[in-house]
């Protein structure tokens, strides 16, 4: 059974001359969804948005691949997180352009949005890292079972 950390943070990969995954990717998959929505490739068909469905499919799926890495439930619960807040971004700050930018930046840091996302964080990324572990481990029962074919 994983300890408690290891199942928040994910294993420990010292020795390691490349920056961390844990620390770099959330802030990527922020700027990500931010640009993909500022320049037209993701967008929102109308209405009122209660999840934005292209920045959510995006912290999802990076979510799992970090999972299926072997990065925890934390990181999955930021990397999600920081891809909804990208399109928080892009709508308060971009999108609300007949305003003054500090009203803007008020709206985009409103507690109760704020934490109406970390719901959806908590929920999407432990979906995500549920997935991507269990893809983790099929992929490790594949691979021992063809070692083990291999070796007959």
């Amino acid at each position: 059974m994983p300890s408690l950390r290891a199942v928040l943070l994910g294993s420990d990969r010292e020795g390691r001359s490349r920056p961390d995954p844990r620390f770099v990717v959330p802030p990527l998959c922020f700027l990500g969804v931010l640009v993909g929505y500022a320049v037209g490739v993701f967008e929102v068909v109308g209405g009122v948005v209660f999840l934005p469905w292209d920045a959510a499919v995006a912290g999802v799926l990076v979510a799992a691949v970090l999972a299926h890495r072997g990065d925890g439930l934390a990181v999955a619960w930021v990397v999600v997180y920081a891809a909804l807040l990208g399109y928080s971004a892009d709508h308060y700050l971009l999108g609300l352009s007949g305003r003054p930018i500090v009203e803007r930046v008020a709206a985009l840091l409103g507690v109760d949005g704020l934490v109406y996302l970390g719901v959806q964080a908590l929920v999407l990324g432990t979906l995500a890292w549920i997935g991507g572990t269990a893809a983790a481990r099929v992929t490790a029962m594949v691979r021992d079972r063809r070692s083990a074919t291999g070796r007959e």
